[in-house]
């Protein structure tokens, strides 16, 4: 079912109602009380359609990359096991999308279903979102718990590694007519 939604919202044959991104910026950020771990994935894709006011947003997760490549290797093989499960996606509903004002800027709340490391779990995120210059723009930050998506962390590293992991999204949408 949900690749049937991912497929349908990122097909070609969009209507004029629906942005699109294929360009969107993911940041996530651990502070622990002995390493901050940091990585940044520039590659989300996203789709959302104002006629029915589902989105869906799509991510690598072996596009994330880290200032140091340990790291980088370290949460692909052992934490993310991006082999295994190599996507994360966010597929929901805007709540209120037929009194939006995309002329000034809009504070929305989403609701849907997070799906990462083989876990779905529902989540509500409070967003932004505007128009400008013909194009979308959406920032969006939310918390998770590792343990929610039995992401484990061995004791040797327990010090390193926070149990919540702070998310950041921006994405500029363009209009696919």
């Amino acid at each position: 079912m949900r690749i049937l939604i991912l497929l349908m919202l990122f097909s070609i044959n969009l209507h004029a109602q629906k942005y699109m991104s294929k360009e969107g910026y993911v940041h996530f950020f651990s502070e622990a009380p002995l390493e901050n771990i940091e990585a940044v994935n520039n590659k989300a894709a996203g789709v959302i359609d104002f006629e029915t006011g589902n989105f869906a947003f799509r991510i690598q997760i072996q596009d994330f990359i880290f200032e140091k490549s340990l790291m980088q290797e370290h949460f692909n093989e052992n934490y993310m096991e991006s082999e295994r499960f190599p996507i994360s996606t966010f597929i929901g509903h805007i709540s209120d999308f037929q009194t939006l004002d995309l002329t000034s800027q809009q504070t929305l709340s989403v609701s849907g279903e997070f799906f990462l490391h083989g876990i779905t779990k529902n989540i509500s995120v409070i967003a932004t979102l505007f128009e400008e210059s013909q194009h979308l723009k959406l920032n969006a930050s939310f918390v998770i718990k590792l343990e929610d998506y039995d992401i484990d962390i061995p004791t040797v590293v327990m010090y390193k590694i926070a149990e919540e992991i702070k998310i950041d999204i921006r994405m500029q949408l363009n209009k696919k007519e």
